[in-house]
């Protein structure tokens, strides 16, 4: 009777005591996942805090900005204690969610370095019954200035599709800076200078870009506190032509059989027994719309590996001795047996001598690209710095390899008629950053000393 007495006690008593000792004496601490959006702490600033503690339960969370002794607390939170011990699951919270403004500029503190502290505690009986403690300090800075911007060039004139230059300084480091043209944006270089606080940014106008467009130098600092300085501009129209481009069947033949278009080859074959339309003006309409689109959107993206270096010096060469085929953003309407199939924008100008003719680097810079690209065929890309290229089409042979550095005037090529050509010629087409532009002005000598070069001497004398 006596064992089985010590033996209820045991299971009734003990065990519990046990089971209570090592549950509310738990030693892991609540699991904290701070979430801060930058470093920086701008003027509109929220962080993100989750916390879960799955065994006793949330005690207490604290969190407090602190800078130079002065201390801000952002959210203090108390948790009710677990019923009857925790027996009860439902009666403990075990984790919490929190977006927490933090506002700096409101609790008088200024500019500079920070912490944010974070506490966390649970329900365990350790530490005297004080729980198992979170605690976490994040360095922060605070920021709530815009970066400062000063325009150093005083007249901008553009036109539609055309190039200009801006030249600002900077007053602080690590900002994210260049012209806005719209939507676009087109990024700030340093080098330049020798003062590395002044920045050049060519920019350009597309030729939907016209005037209205809103132009502006912006700065961005780490803490996303944003400038926007507008500048003196004048923006002028342009039209630009109509072409309109007949497709015969013996271009037909002679062009879309041999072009490649990958795994879509088959889709384009004749099917025997069905009818439909030529498969061979099928495949020029792919082509020129979702190939070109593609070969665009790839020949873009390579000016942004552009050197922060002027490799370049006056004006550009035009390849000599040649005509005028077509215009920069001619407004091309295709035609096949009179009927509008297609239209596109010719963004270059086609130039023709003699067949084969050798094509000449129009300026300093170095090969940036130099292989075949769908519609264009064999094509040169070369960087003259801060965000400039040249570009040339339809190459029959390309004599310069990516990497190699080119004087102005070197072989770099001899035209042909490759990719999507009709006949032998150069495509050649000037680009700023993401942008295409008219070529016509980096031909012109005075337009490049009234629009480029005496901006960049205006700055070197002021600046010395």
């Amino acid at each position: 009777m006596k064992r089985l007495i010590v033996s209820v006690l045991f299971f009734v008593v003990l065990i519990p005591m046990i089971w209570v000792f090592v549950y509310k004496y738990e030693g892991n601490k609540p699991v904290v996942d701070i979430q801060l959006p930058s470093l920086y702490l701008k003027k509109s600033y929220e962080m993100s805090l989750h916390v879960t503690d799955i065994k006793t339960g949330l005690r207490k969370i604290m969190v407090s900005i602190m800078q130079q002794g002065k201390e801000k607390v952002l959210l203090e939170r108390q948790y009710k204690p677990s019923i009857f011990l925790g027996l009860l699951s439902d009666s403990k919270t075990i984790k919490d969610s929190f977006i927490i403004p933090v506002e700096s500029w409101k609790y008088g503190m200024t500019d500079g370095d920070a912490v944010i502290r974070i506490m966390v505690s649970d329900y365990s009986w350790r530490g005297w019954n004080k729980g198992n403690i979170s605690y976490i300090e994040k360095k922060v800075i605070i920021d709530s200035k815009s970066p400062k911007v000063s325009v150093l060039t005083k007249r901008h004139n553009i036109e539609r599709g055309g190039t200009g230059l801006v030249i600002y300084e900077l007053f602080e480091e690590n900002v994210k800076s260049g012209v806005t043209a719209g939507n676009n944006f087109f990024p700030g270089h340093a080098g330049l200078f020798e003062n590395k606080n002044i920045y050049t940014a060519f920019f350009a106008l597309s030729h939907l870009q016209g005037p209205g467009t809103q132009l502006s130098v912006m700065a961005v600092d780490m803490a996303g506190n944003i400038t926007k300085r507008g500048f003196y501009h004048y923006i002028r129209d342009k039209k630009f032509k109509t072409d309109i481009l007949n497709i015969p069947d013996r271009f037909l033949e002679r062009k879309m059989s041999d072009f490649d278009v990958d795994t879509k080859n088959g889709s384009f074959a004749q099917k025997i027994g069905q009818e439909q339309e030529n498969p061979l003006l099928k495949k020029f309409l792919y082509i020129n719309s979702k190939v070109r689109k593609n070969n665009v959107e790839t020949i873009l993206s390579i000016p942004q590996m552009t050197e922060n270096k002027k490799y370049w010096d006056g004006r550009f060469l035009r390849l000599r001795g040649s005509a005028r085929r077509a215009g920069f953003a001619d407004q091309r309407i295709y035609k096949y047996k009179g009927k509008e199939i297609d239209r596109s924008v010719h963004l270059g100008i086609d130039l023709a001598s003699i067949s084969n003719a050798p094509v000449k680097a129009a300026n300093s810079g170095r090969v940036i690209f130099a292989q075949s690209i769908g519609i264009f065929g064999n094509t040169v890309i070369i960087d003259h710095g801060f965000g400039l290229c040249s570009l040339y089409s339809h190459l029959n042979q390309i004599s310069v390899n990516k990497g190699e550095l080119v004087q102005k005037g070197d072989d770099i090529g001899f035209t042909g008629l490759t990719g999507l050509a009709g006949g032998d010629h150069l495509h050649f087409s000037m680009i700023v950053h993401n942008v295409f532009v008219n070529p016509v002005e980096w031909w012109d000598g005075s337009w490049i000393k009234n629009n480029i070069t005496s901006k960049i001497d205006f700055v070197k004398q002021m600046s010395n």
